[in-house]
């Protein structure tokens, strides 16, 4: 049963909050109204596009990347706390795909996610030892992919990361990175 103008702005607000990355289209087909009619009740709302709210998160304090170059990180990172977590949005376009198919290349999944890992250490070296990954369903161009990095276990030369990958409400990918750090630093050791 559809919801009225009201509570549906209501929910509308609260499931942007929660997700701001969520697209018009995902939230016209979660609240079964047309795209316009999202964009008027954003428009009412105050809330602005998708694009000038992933600015905004991107524009958010945040730790700054120590493995690597920024630069070097395969997506674009709108949270990360190191030894912690870290989010990452990449958008799939012709570049990332097969000509055929029109599915990516599962190499930029695994690129967006092992570069994340690397970001989150809190350390100036961090390599990739050892992963394990699955790809859960393909991506294809056109959709947003956000990785979203977790630190599972820290040892002082070894640090455990799941990067979990999502197209919308869609697992497509998962990944456990056994990461090796140079030294960890001692105040930072929480074994």
């Amino acid at each position: 049963m559809r919801k009225n103008k009201q509570e549906r702005q209501e929910t509308l607000k609260q499931t942007i909050a929660e997700n701001p990355f969520i697209t018009d289209d995902e939230l016209a087909g979660r609240f079964s109204v047309s795209v316009q009619t999202i964009r008027l009740d954003r428009l009412e709302l105050s809330i602005p596009e998708l694009r000038e709210r992933i600015k905004y998160v991107a524009k958010r304090q945040f730790d700054d990347v120590k493995a690597l170059h920024e630069d070097e990180v395969i997506g674009d990172i709108v949270d990360l706390q190191l030894d912690a977590s870290a989010i990452s949005i990449l958008e799939i376009n012709q570049n990332h795909v097969f000509s055929r198919t029109g599915i990516a290349r599962g190499h930029h999944l695994f690129a967006q996610a092992n570069s994340l890992a690397v970001a989150v250490i809190n350390d100036d070296l961090a390599l990739t030892s050892k992963a394990s990954i699955h790809f859960i369903r393909p991506v294809k161009a056109g959709e947003r992919v956000v990785a979203k990095a977790k630190v599972t276990q820290k040892e002082r030369v070894r640090t455990i990361v799941e990067v979990n990958s999502y197209v919308g409400q869609d697992h497509v990918f998962n990944g456990i990175f056994t990461m090796f750090r140079s030294h960890g630093g001692k105040d930072r050791l929480q074994s």
